[in-house]
This record gives C-alpha cells, structure tokens and sequence, in this order.
C-alpha cells in the first residue's frame, strides 16, 4: 500500500473499493492483479475492518485444502446445505457463484499473493446432521503471519479484539487454544506456551507489539502486505461522502481526506465493503428483534461500521431486504470492566460447550443446548425470553470452581491466571452454594437448584434429557475429548460456584444490500445498479441470515470480492458521460 498525493482535488481510477476489510481488499487485489489501477479508501484511522477483529475463519467447500486432507465434497452436498440453511432466503444463482468461485479465489489467492490458510482435518459443520451437512472439509483457518513483512504499516493495522488476547498476544484458534488450556496438564503443552510466551515477550520489548499475527489480524495483514505488493494506494481516515452518478450509472465518489473533499472517479465501478451496520442504533432497532430503542445490544465490531455502504447503494436505488430472518450473526456476548474504566465486549465462542456449565435465564432454568452455535444460542434465549415476558434479554453461564479455573469463562481465564479483579469489578459473581448465587444473581433458588440437580444426574450418564447438550458433531467438537462419555457434561458439582452475565451482540450484520451473482447492487425490481457493486457484509448474506459452518461471513467475503474483482476486470470502461450535478 502506497500514499498517493496529499493535495489533489480530483484522482481518477479504475476502481475505487470502499473498506479495508476481506472483502474489499480482496477485490481490489483481484482487480489489481489483472492490471486495473485500483485506490482503496477507509473511514477508519486503521485497516483490516471487522476481518481484523475476526477468528479469521472461512468456510468454503470444494477446495484443494479439504482434497489434500482426503476429504472429498460430495456432488451437490454444498448446495442442499445451503438451500437447508437458508429456506426462504435461498438464492440458487448467488449460491451457485459462491460454490462455483469459493475454490478458484482460494486457489488465486493462495497461489498468486501471500495469503494462505490451513485446514484442519476435522471441523464439523455447524448442523452437520443436516442434509448436506459434512462433519469437516469446508472451514479454514487463516495461516499465522509475521507483522514485520508489513514494515511501518504494522501501526495502522487494527488490534484484535483485547479480551480475547492474553496479555496482548493473540491466541490462534485450534490447535493454539488447545495448547493453551492444556499448559499445566501436559509438558509438551506447557513447553509450547512457554516459547509462545517468550517470542511475544521478546516483540513487544523490540517492536511494541506481538508480531506474530493469528486469526483475523493474520488474514487482514495478509491482505495488506498482498495489497501493498501491488502497490495498491490505501486512503485512511477517509470516508465516503456520497456517490457520483453519470446518467443511470455509478462512476466514482467523493471522498473526504484530511479536511478536503475529494471527486474520485472510478472507470469501472465502485465496490461497497463498508462493513455493514453493527452500529448503526436505527437500522438496529429497526431489525433486530432484542432491541427496542437500537441501544440494547452489545458488539465488538469497530465502532466504525455505521451502515454507511448500505445508505450509500440505497441512494442511488439499491435496498436492503428487512425480511431476512436473522439480520445479524448473533453472539452471546459479556460486558467487561477495563482497568482504564471503559467497557469491552467479550464474545462467547466456545465456553459454553465445554463440561460443567449451563445457561439459564432469568427464571432459573435452561432454555436450550448450551453447546449449539453463538447463533442458535442467541435465537433459543430471544426465543426464551419473549415467551417468558423477560424485558431483558439476557442469560447468566452458571459453574464451579473446577469448570473455572480449567476452562476459563468469558473473559476470565483459566488457573494460573486471577480472578480477583472480576470477582471485585461484578463481572463474575460467587457464592458458596447453588442457592447462594441465585439469591446474588436474582434469579429463584428453587428453580437454579432443580436445573442443576437434573444437569448433574444426566452428567453421570452422558445423555442431558432436556436439550441434547453434547448430542451433535459440532457439540462434542467444541467440548473436551478427555471427559467421557459426553465431553460436553461434568457435574456442577462443587463451591464455590460462579455465574456470569451474557446479553446479546453480533459478529457482523446479515441485511444488506441485494446484489446478484456478479456483485454488482440490484433494485427492488431486480434492475442492476451500474457501476456499483456490493460485497462482505454491505451485501445480504448468501447464507440467507442463517449461520451453518465457522467462517460463513469470511469464506462469502473472500470468495464475492473475488467475483467482484473480476468481474470489474470485465468490465467495459466508459469515460465519456459526464457527471450529473450532486445532490447537497
């Protein structure tokens, strides 16, 4: 990535990408690559979006990766998934250019550009009993990546989210993670910590920061170092105005960079990757059922992703279907007290399905499987709190000791590391006994202590009779494979006793902007926009607002700016029409 001039009043491209998240930088490198001169613009003070916040997953099935692991996808096994998972919001052409594409953008990027991932053998699907479902082959992980291939453009590139860091280093998830929780169970496990452990110290005391980059963080500067080996220029702190239109079509924006406004045309199109509305309060209350002003909901998304892309297309005749089931990637998710006084947003991914814990709300009792989906989760406690006639929807992960401190919950981490700064700031609460902490959580004792007597018999036969915890592939992949038979139940067993608060967030919005097979924005009547296009969460989710494998928003993302970039490629340009006078 390059700065272009400082003081211009007018630049001229072939295309111009809005956000630095996969999506856009993944349209942009694919335009790039085939010899498009292509600028980026980001409203934020940093790169990498939503992506760099991310577990830097994505699922895409069909590819190399699964076949070299001996997977193969069954003929049309992807698309009856998908049509499974998406029901009323199936779109066969979408879907068929995401299966048909997913492939060649991971092949493209793996092989031309410094972007890679690794497969594990075995990572179920989300609803892997479904029909189409497979228990692995279809999600990746984004290979870890060395921060100092970025040089200087390591300070621009957006932290992880903090509370999912230990001591400011990034965790990857898998193989990483299980090393983590195991430090003080295994010596190979404890030596591997160690040396992670030693190699961030040693960065931070030369660099500042951890340069060994996982998750998302890898996956946003992969792309970045991809970007600025093509010498694509990045505008930062530079937000988008509003459109230029030439007769029916799209031809470039203007841009607001350091205090100037600046006519940026684009020959070949305009790519919105804007990262969706995660904090835009309207559209929120608008369509999310939890949320009756837009305020009561809880996101670790950057507080930059305010809709933008979506007013943007819809100003020039794009829409945003408000009948999409799930308008957003639901998470559980818990508010955390910082040292400095300010709150964190701590998503809950994998603690719920782990032995000795259960989710209730605030009758007491459990309301579903704690070991489903962040996404299923969510919709079961929505589900649960209206027919309860809850105002508040929200739940509280109840635990002992020897669940706590071996697993961790939330953002409090498991033994070596203190609790006590959670137990004194009201983020965990304990109590003596099951009672105690009904009466600390305000929920009735009677009913938390039935729901644990009951979880706890169930526990001794693996079998929980109420909700199936542990029932699935995805359950018992995420539980722990050292505790039989189910390795997703323990008995809730012994003091003290913890509970923990979880309201309801999101990982990235589903309702966006309807586009077709090629990217490119449509109207209510289906008519394309021309000269605009639509991709990562600024577009509508080709899953149909349903969530079925980890990395369903990255693996679209990847793939669409994939499409996007080559269809703009092409595209034919037209220079010749002149802009129609703006709106104010």
């Amino acid at each position: 990535m390059q700065e272009s001039e400082m003081a211009i009043e007018m630049a001229e491209y072939d295309v111009l990408v809005v956000g630095t998240g996969a999506s856009g930088m993944a349209a942009a490198v694919t335009a790039a690559t085939q010899g498009l001169k292509v600028l980026v613009v980001e409203k934020a003070p940093v790169y990498g979006g939503t992506t760099a916040r991310s577990g830097g997953w994505l699922w895409v099935p069909g590819t190399k990766l699964a076949s070299e692991q001996g997977i193969q996808e069954p003929e049309g096994a992807a698309r009856a998934y998908l049509q499974h998972e998406a029901g009323t919001h199936f779109d066969p052409a979408r879907v068929d250019a995401f299966i048909e594409n997913g492939p060649k953008a991971i092949d493209f990027f793996t092989s031309k550009t410094c972007v890679q991932f690794d497969m594990p053998p075995v990572f179920p699907d989300y609803h892997a009993e479904a029909q189409g479902g497979l228990p692995g082959g279809r999600s990746m992980v984004t290979r870890p990546f060395d921060g100092r291939e970025l040089g200087e453009r390591i300070a621009q590139l957006a932290p992880p989210v903090p509370e999912l860091t230990v001591f400011g280093m990034m965790l990857g998830s898998g193989k990483e993670l299980w090393h983590f929780l195991r430090a003080f169970k295994s010596f190979e496990s404890f030596f591997y910590v160690a040396k992670r452990f030693g190699g961030h110290l040693l960065d931070v005391l030369r660099y500042g920061r951890g340069m060994t980059l996982t998750n998302g963080n890898a996956l946003a500067g992969r792309l970045a170092k991809a970007g600025m080996d093509l010498g694509i220029p990045v505008w930062l702190s530079s937000p988008v105005k509003k459109l230029i239109v030439e007769g029916d079509r799209v031809s470039g924006a203007v841009v607001e960079r350091e205090g100037q406004r600046i006519e940026v045309r684009a020959r070949r199109g305009v790519v919105l990757a804007c990262g969706g509305f995660p904090h835009d309060v309207e559209r929120r209350k608008q369509l999310f059922p939890h949320t009756p002003t837009g305020r009561e909901h809880y996101t670790p998304s950057p507080e930059a992703n305010t809709g933008d892309g979506l007013r943007l297309g819809e100003s020039v005749g794009g829409w945003v279907d408000p009948t999409i089931p799930n308008a957003a990637a639901w998470c559980p998710t818990s508010v955390v007290p910082r040292k400095d006084g300010t709150q964190g947003v701590m998503p809950h991914f994998i603690d719920r399905a782990k032995p000795g814990l259960i989710a209730v709300t605030a009758d007491g009792k459990r309301f579903g499987n704690e070991a489903l989906s962040y996404h299923d989760f969510v919709q079961n406690l929505v589900k649960a709190c209206k027919a309860s006639g809850q105002r508040e929807f929200s739940a509280w992960l109840i635990c002992d000791h020897k669940h706590l401190r071996e697993y961790g919950l939330g953002a409090v981490a498991p033994f070596p590391l203190p609790i006590g700064r959670h137990l004194r700031s009201g983020y965990l609460k304990r109590a003596a006994s099951i009672a105690e902490l009904a009466r600390k959580i305000g929920v009735p004792a009677a009913n938390l202590s039935e729901q644990v007597a009951t979880f706890n018999r169930d526990a001794e036969t693996g079998v929980d009779s109420r909700f199936g915890k542990g029932s699935t592939a995805y359950n018992r992949y995420q539980g722990d494979s050292l505790v039989q038979p189910n390795p997703c139940m323990a008995p809730i067993a012994k003091g003290p006793f913890y509970a923990l608060k979880v309201v309801i967030g999101e990982i990235g919005t589903f309702a966006g902007l309807a586009t077709d097979a090629s990217c490119r924005v449509i109207t209510q009547d289906n008519s394309v926009v021309p000269g605009l296009y639509a991709v990562g969460n600024d577009a509508a989710s080709v899953m149909g607002g349903n969530y079925p494998g980890a990395g369903i928003t990255l693996g679209p993302a990847l793939t669409f700016g994939y499409v996007a970039g080559m269809a703009l490629v092409r595209t034919e340009e037209n220079q010749t029409q002149r802009a129609m006078p703006l709106a104010a």
